[in-house]
């Protein structure tokens, strides 16, 4: 899909309704080699109008010997010879002014049809990972882990990430991000069965760090008619065109939920170090063991992670029988951050529970796209068996 580079988030957003759907957007030409280097299939890089010429120019040339089956085009607020004439020399396909949106979804369909004729047609579509934030008992911060966990899972724009909020009822993804949208889940009710990623991504909201969201209905009632056949089309249809698609589901075990976990390729249990927390979480995992669902490929996520409340996480892991795979110790500092919209991993990226979180997401991933800052982790989730054969799946 086409990657955007432009300083100015709302710059990204306008030029994003002109390119096709699914593309991509980062502010900075770092983030947009690190996305290159996770993404061999990428044919084209729209260089915004508020990079300086200077430095559109310098990245072409880089693309130009470095990447040669990737056309660069460039936006300009306005068009001159001496502009024509470097961008030219340096490599650019197309040079085009800002605000004519068919002249640069045009320059973008040349590029396409390029890199088609330089590769031939794409192969098999590498689909993206599901991974499901849970917890059976509400209040022990899931939600605020789901977004930081997606935001830690972006790396700034290197992995096109889509958090969704499956707390149908009283979802708080948007309200954590000060987002608004204008669309959500409730828009594709009825549509289980002509669903595409086309119009998914009509529903999504963009925050300004990379990061896309599918929001929860505004209203609880919408809740009944989301159902499970759709939850698995939307889920479905997001792998096509994200790395990562981050489920931040409800505290139940309820018919979406269901769903979403079947689908999950990872799972992250979020949990407290209290008595009640503990106990829902045990049934939990035996609800999961007896489903066959991540087996394998679960994850705990000790929040508030505190010695003073007199449970330590080893006397944890023998109570739930699994290894903890990352503790989040009590911060003021988190709160604050969700309070004013802008999450801790974004907010204060050298913070202990920051390094925590990234340190969590790159165990996701399977790998690290950049280096985290040097803090202390907790170890790492000792390996489990790999999945085997087919999760069972839930008929309703």
């Amino acid at each position: 899909m086409p990657v955007i580079v432009d300083p100015d988030n709302t710059t990204v957003t306008s030029l994003l309704t002109a390119l096709p759907a699914g593309s991509h957007g980062v502010v900075t030409a770092d983030r947009m080699r690190a996305w290159l280097d996770q993404h061999h299939d990428e044919y084209v890089v729209v260089l915004g109008p508020n990079l300086t010429l200077e430095a559109a120019v310098e990245q072409c040339e880089a693309l130009r010997t470095a990447r040669p089956t990737i056309s660069v085009i460039l936006v300009r607020e306005q068009m001159d010879t001496q502009t024509l004439t470097q961008a030219m020399k340096a490599g650019a396909r197309d040079v085009v002014v800002q605000g004519d949106s068919p002249a640069i979804a045009a320059a973008v369909n040349r590029a396409h049809q390029l890199f088609v004729a330089l590769r031939g047609p794409s192969g098999a579509i590498q689909l993206g990972k599901v991974v499901t934030v849970f917890s059976p008992k509400g209040g022990v911060g899931k939600t605020t882990m789901a977004v930081n966990l997606a935001l830690a899972l972006t790396e700034g724009g290197a992995r096109k990430v889509c958090l969704v909020d499956l707390d149908l009822a009283f979802g708080d993804v948007a309200i954590t991000m000060q987002l608004f949208p204008t669309h959500s889940i409730e828009q594709a009710i009825g549509s289980e069965d002509s669903l595409d990623f086309a119009m998914l991504d009509g529903l999504l909201t963009r925050h300004k760090d990379s990061l896309m969201v599918l929001a929860a209905p505004a209203h609880p009632d919408a809740r009944e008619r989301v159902t499970a056949q759709l939850v698995s089309k939307i889920l479905n249809s997001l792998r096509e065109g994200f790395d990562f698609i981050v489920v931040d589901s409800a505290p139940a075990f309820d018919e979406q939920t269901l769903t979403a976990l079947d689908e999950t390729d990872e799972c992250v249990i979020v949990a407290t170090l209290d008595v009640p927390t503990l106990k829902n979480v045990k049934v939990a995992l035996e609800t999961l063991e007896m489903l066959n669902i991540a087996n394998g490929h679960r994850h705990l996520l000790l929040n508030r992670a505190d010695d003073a409340v007199g449970i330590s996480p080893d006397k944890v892991e023998a109570i739930l029988g699994m290894k903890v795979a990352a503790q989040v110790a009590t911060s003021i500092d988190i709160a604050a951050a969700t309070n004013s919209g802008t999450p801790i991993v974004v907010d204060n990226p050298d913070h202990p529970s920051s390094a925590v979180i990234r340190g969590l997401a790159s165990r996701l991933a399977g790998e690290s796209v950049s280096a985290p800052t040097a803090t202390t982790l907790e170890p790492a989730v000792v390996s489990e068996p790999e999945k085997s054969g087919r999760r069972f799946r839930i008929r309703r």
